[in-house]
């Protein structure tokens, strides 16, 4: 039996009220947060660490594949703003331009393939490598332009309740627990900590032997030349090969040497099985174990792989990568059959073009979002958004990429907006005025 104390009843002092409050100021989190401001709501965004961007800042997640699939459906909206800022900065991103998406041009086709997520079926595809560090400073901008009011270092502890109904949050920070009470509270933080400690109904199921079930502890590695890697890999494709199982064997894990926004830098992907996100001892065995392979890695690298002969440790990513954890089970879950079918929905809100990995070429079918996958059937107040939202594991191994979260995300604050505006529940809001909302923000709908 585990053993437990008593923590005294005591008095919170409520930090802010708004009309909504986004918790997690990731992809999602941040974008619900710049849709619903935009729209005239009052609204606060709160972030565990200093920083907005989730995954693509703070661990180091810079590739945005995907954004469209070579068919001419592209992710639009939000997303598109991060390009289009981080394109006036020197070095802000990296990969094919907008106009080219679609293209069969052999020369386009050879420039790129090199890099990830940027060619498919032998087209180029929207995709991008992003400084991190310069698109913290790209969301900044944009939430403070919104009026949103951003509250960093505050870690959501769990929802306030009263008479069963979603009515805030309760936060730890160094002032103390604080509460910040909202008409409704939109759930980005990823693990779905919000709707699970109001009581919503959840799945956290995972077939391990899918990209979902693992962790990850991204690094940087600077001082390296891609372009020669990638000229090695062209002429030397099994000697590559071998020396990544290499890697492999001597780390105990996988490992990926991916491209940035320069060509003198690279992130690593890696992924540790058997390990839950929601766990702190999981958590904590990842931080320490990848730390200790990096040094070998990197001198290994040094001595064998062309291109990085003077290649060091430019950085590990403050946060740590998190596939999977809870998932809301809402008024629809959406299947893993349903993307490969490309399901349509009178209640879509958002659209991704990254169902090409089901489909032969050709074939390629986007995936749609409907909205009721985002609300609870019971609970209150509350929208999720990202990848917490409400699909079976095999959907959401798909559905969790950064450009369909940062839709999704989107869509919640667009739907966030009509509940309070129209002082009903959530689950009631007119889809068709969150839809024509989010086409007049630019975003794609069919």
């Amino acid at each position: 039996m585990t053993k437990t104390i008593f923590e005294p009843a005591s008095q919170i002092p409520v930090f802010d009220e708004a009309d909504i409050l986004v918790v997690g100021g990731g992809p999602a989190g941040t974008a619900a947060a710049i849709s619903a401001a935009r729209n005239g709501a009052r609204v606060i965004l709160s972030e565990r660490y200093g920083y907005l961007g989730g995954q693509v800042t703070g661990g180091h997640v810079s590739m945005i594949p995907n954004i469209d699939n070579g068919t001419g459906v592209q992710i639009t909206g939000i997303l598109q703003e991060w390009m289009d800022r981080l394109g006036k900065l020197p070095d802000g991103l990296y990969g094919p331009s907008k106009k080219d998406a679609g293209s069969s041009d052999p020369e386009l086709i050879k420039q790129w393939s090199g890099y990830m997520g940027t060619v498919w079926n032998n087209k180029i595809c929207y995709g991008t490598y992003v400084d991190p560090e310069l698109l913290k400073i790209v969301l900044n901008d944009m939430v403070e332009e919104s009026n949103v009011i951003v509250y960093f270092h505050c870690w959501a502890a769990k929802a306030y309740m009263e008479d069963g109904q979603l009515k805030g949050v309760f936060f730890e920070s160094k002032e103390g627990r604080k509460a910040v009470l909202a008409k409704v509270i939109i759930d980005a933080t990823g693990e779905g900590d919000i709707f699970a400690s109001a009581g919503a109904e959840f799945d956290d199921s995972i077939d391990p032997a899918i990209r979902n079930s693992n962790l990850s502890l991204c690094f940087r590695i600077a001082n390296i030349d891609h372009k020669k890697y990638l000229n090695y890999i062209k002429d030397n494709r099994q000697d590559w090969a071998e020396k990544m199982n290499q890697i492999l064997k001597m780390a105990g894990f996988r490992m990926a040497l991916i491209p940035s926004n320069r060509n003198d830098n690279v992130w690593v992907n890696n992924w540790t099985f058997g390990k839950n996100g929601m766990k702190v001892k999981d958590l904590t065995f990842v931080e320490i174990e990848v730390r200790k392979q990096i040094v070998k890695v990197i001198e290994f690298l040094n001595k064998e792989m062309p291109g990085y002969e003077n290649g060091y440790l430019m950085d590990v990513a403050p946060q740590i990568g998190v596939r999977y954890s809870r998932r809301l089970k809402g008024l629809y879950q959406i299947s893993f059959d349903d993307l490969k079918q490309g399901k349509t929905y009178d209640d879509v809100v958002a659209i991704t073009p990254a169902q090409h990995v089901f489909n032969a070429p050709g074939e390629e079918i986007p995936m749609q979002i409907p909205y009721r996958a985002l609300v609870p059937e019971k609970l209150d107040n509350l929208i999720a958004a990202g990848r917490c939202l409400s699909a079976d594991v095999y959907a959401h191994n798909w559905i969790n990429l950064i450009p369909p979260c940062t839709a999704i995300g989107e869509a919640a604050g667009a739907a966030a907006y009509v509940a309070v505006n129209s002082n009903i529940q959530p689950r009631n809001a007119d889809v068709k005025t969150v839809q024509n909302i989010l086409k007049k923000q630019g975003f794609y709908l069919p």
